[in-house]
């Protein structure tokens, strides 16, 4: 291990001393506070975004009532799936496979299993995919920034040894096996933070630039996105199962693959679908089919109250005719207030 001066030493990133808080017997965790508050942020941005796009305010936490927990289930069997000897291999506990509190979330997973949830929500009111999606994507990139701060609390997922300046100082029992002599280590979370809030930047801005539509925002999420992730996957330590895939991590080749596949739909978008949605709405749903829809009942209820004052004026003036009838003297007397008996005998 190399020698540090004191100076450079002072620059470290140190690691907090916990990551739970009690309140009670209630345990509060860092990890999950993290995640709390980045799906807060997301549904908050992209709320503004939707609206801006033409969308009702409150439809994107109707969205994220089903998109989240389908997205927390995903990234778990994401996560369990290309990692299952934690779990299932010899001597483990596959109960400890429900214990998401101990991190362990795929991000693709919960990209997956979220779009699932959001898929069902926007079917029921009336959605279209695409606009949600761009809507949805730069409040992606901020929900992950603040998820990311999870894994500083649970000293998990860092980098290689490193002295530069900004290294990250970890525990001795959250070091990896092989690594017990270092100290100091690439904080991957802050690479990753800090990347995704300039992602986030880029997105917002060129979507404001160019008017872009039909899911090209959320393409450019991808690429941005896994741009970043490839090298800072490239730089963990942590043991995987999938560690060694033709020379690479799973999550290097993971994004190597999205990175692709996303910037051929966005070049095939350009040239197949330019310019953006003229309403996130599928036909017959949203604010101006609602309107539509009370104008339609207004006018029938105008033509509805038209129709009886019509009637009203066609019908006969039975009191009239009573009246015209009793001074031609063909009512009774005691109809029209006279009596017989009123001369005198």
């Amino acid at each position: 291990m190399s020698v540090v001066s004191p100076h450079l030493a002072a620059l470290f990133i140190p690691s907090p001393g916990q990551g739970v808080w009690h309140l009670g017997p209630l345990p509060i965790r860092a990890y999950a506070l993290c995640i709390i508050a980045g799906v807060i942020a997301a549904v908050w941005y992209g709320e503004r975004r939707w609206v801006a796009r033409g969308g009702i305010r409150g439809q994107v936490s109707d969205v994220a009532i089903w998109a989240v927990p389908f997205g927390l289930v995903g990234a778990r069997l994401y996560h369990v799936a290309t990692d299952h000897d934690l779990y299932f291999g010899a001597g483990r506990h596959p109960i400890e496979a429900l214990e998401i509190w101990h991190g362990g979330l795929g991000i693709w997973g919960a990209i997956a299993g979220g779009a699932v949830g959001a898929t069902i929500a926007a079917r029921r009111m009336g959605i279209r995919m695409l606009p949600l999606m761009d809507a949805l994507a730069p409040g992606l990139l901020l929900a992950q920034a603040i998820g990311r701060w999870g894994n500083y609390f649970n000293q998990e997922l860092f980098g290689r040894p490193t002295t530069l300046p900004w290294g990250l100082k970890i525990d001795a029992e959250h070091r990896p096996d092989g690594f017990e002599q270092f100290a100091t280590f690439h904080p991957t979370y802050l690479y990753e933070c800090l990347w995704n809030l300039g992602g986030m930047g880029l997105l917002v801005w060129a979507d404001r630039r160019f008017k872009l539509g039909y899911g090209r925002v959320f393409a450019l999420y991808v690429m941005i996105y896994t741009a970043g992730r490839g090298w800072i996957e490239s730089l963990r330590i942590d043991t995987i199962e999938l560690d060694n895939v033709l020379g690479l991590r799973w999550g290097v080749w993971m994004s190597i693959i999205l990175f692709v596949l996303a910037a051929a739909y966005f070049l095939w978008s350009l040239r197949a679908r330019p310019g953006r949605e003229s309403s996130p709405y599928v036909d017959g749903r949203g604010p101006a089919a609602e309107t539509a829809e009370q104008s339609e009942q207004s006018e029938q209820s105008e033509q509805s109250e038209q129709s009886d004052v019509s009637a009203d004026e066609d019908a006969p003036d039975v009191h009239a005719a009573d009246v015209r009838a009793a001074h031609d003297g063909d009512v009774p007397a005691r109809e029209t207030g006279t009596s017989s008996s009123s001369k005198d005998p």
